[in-house]
């Protein structure tokens, strides 16, 4: 059968077909180039009224492209930065409904509404965000403050607590929330912040060093000690000296916490152990602020034990400098006597060393031993002394008496050892 080419007509209406397709797919491409253009340019504009805080840019945005979430979100943030919150909470709204799955945007309109004192809406709004979120701290975390201010304490805490426990940054503030409603009753604060866990009952007892309360901080202490790093001890005793909390900064600095009848001691009366350089707490403190003055623990002399403390003066130091000393647990108004070994070599200044022992709360000078010698093979002193009412430590230090010319510089040895203290009958 003989095939025949396409007659004219028909060749001349393929033609047409392919130019209008032509024609159409340039015009579809046309628009969505224009619309992209135009929505890019539309979310340059958010982001620019977002950065220069420009209503008229958000605004522009939103007529660029009315159905885009992210203009009307623009738009309500420049409108929140001007304090006109009933049109930027229209535009959050907007927002929402344009992107529902959105959990910042629920956010964003929950916090605007409660600061229209909107209480439920706000709730409502919080309420969607957590739905959509709901593995997200911060959206229960602010839920759960508006319930507290709404007075539903008991939801608000169960998801205060939850909300810590998911995101550990926000227990300090759990903690610092419950001390302030329980009108700082630690059982209380306890309770209410879910303090159940290791690193909870940690940050507990800090929060409770810095506010000054000793008698808690080393009871939590003791459920938790093992779980305190060595700055973080350090950290709770500084805290707990600067008010003068002695009795309890000794439970920790011991390691348990615990108190008893056996804490009137010298730690180390014989200097056997290791001496810090950064003590802070009941052991020897060495000063490391005086350049002319040497100290450093001696196993060739010594009164008993292995060792001794060894003190090399070599010029000039202030006569109030505290070359050694030690904060010792007391009773108050109680009689006790310190025991010391000492000896000299080539003592010469005009304001020679001696040992004192003042209250440690208050600085008042207690008593003092007379002047150390000058030269002397080891020999033993005394220093006896009454504590006054209310006082619950005492710090023993090394200093010298007063010159009477300045400079007044100092030179030679002594050493020291064999420290206790005992108490003594009134």
């Amino acid at each position: 059968m003989n095939s025949f080419p396409d007659t004219p007509q028909k060749a001349s209406r393929e033609n047409v077909v392919r130019i209008v397709i032509s024609v159409l797919a340039i015009f579809i491409c046309l628009i969505i180039i224009t619309e992209s253009a135009q929505f890019g340019f539309s979310r340059l504009l958010a982001r620019y009224a977002l950065v220069a805080k420009s209503i008229p840019a958000a605004a522009e945005a939103v007529s660029l492209t009315p159905s885009d979430a992210d203009a009307h979100r623009a738009l309500a943030v420049s409108f929140r930065n001007v304090q006109m919150f009933q049109e930027a909470s229209k535009e959050f709204e907007i927002a929402a409904s344009l992107r529902p799955n959105d959990d910042y945007v629920w956010l964003e309109l929950g916090m605007l509404r409660d600061e229209l004192n909107d209480s439920e809406g706000a709730l409502s709004a919080f309420d969607q965000a957590v739905t959509q979120a709901p593995y997200y701290a911060h959206t229960r975390w602010q839920r759960a403050n508006l319930r507290l201010r709404m007075g539903r304490y008991d939801e608000a805490f169960a998801e205060l607590r939850d909300a810590a426990k998911s995101n550990r940054t926000f227990l300090p503030s759990l903690i610092d929330l419950a001390w302030s409603l329980s009108r700082q009753d630690a059982k209380l604060t306890e309770q209410l912040a879910g303090i159940d866990s290791p690193d909870s009952r940690v940050a507990f007892t800090r929060f409770l060093a810095s506010k000054g309360k000793g008698k808690e901080t080393r009871e939590q202490f003791a459920q938790a000690a093992q779980f305190f790093s060595v700055e973080q001890k350090r950290e709770l005793l500084r805290a707990l000296l600067e008010v003068h909390a002695y009795r309890d900064a000794f439970g920790i600095w011991k390691g348990s916490g615990e108190l008893s009848n056996n804490d009137l001691q010298i730690h180390d009366g014989g200097f056997e152990g290791t001496i810090s350089l950064s003590e802070v707490g009941f052991g020897w403190n060495i000063s490391r602020q005086l350049s002319k003055v040497e100290a450093s623990q001696d196993t060739s002399d010594k009164d008993s034990g292995d060792k001794s403390l060894r003190i090399a003066f070599d010029g000039d130091s202030p006569t109030a400098a505290v070359v050694v000393s030690q904060t010792i647990i007391v009773k108050p108004q109680t009689r006790y006597r310190i025991s010391f070994a000492v000896k000299a070599k080539d003592i010469i200044s005009g304001g020679l060393p001696l040992l004192r022992v003042v209250d440690a709360g208050t600085n008042v000078m207690l008593a003092q031993s007379g002047s150390l010698p000058q030269n002397s093979e080891w020999q033993k002193q005394v220093i006896e002394f009454t504590s006054p009412s209310l006082c619950d430590a005492i710090v023993l230090k090394l200093a010298r008496n007063e010159c009477t010319s300045s400079p007044c510089p100092i030179f030679g040895v002594i050493w020291l050892d064999s420290f206790s203290i005992e108490e003594m009958k009134l």
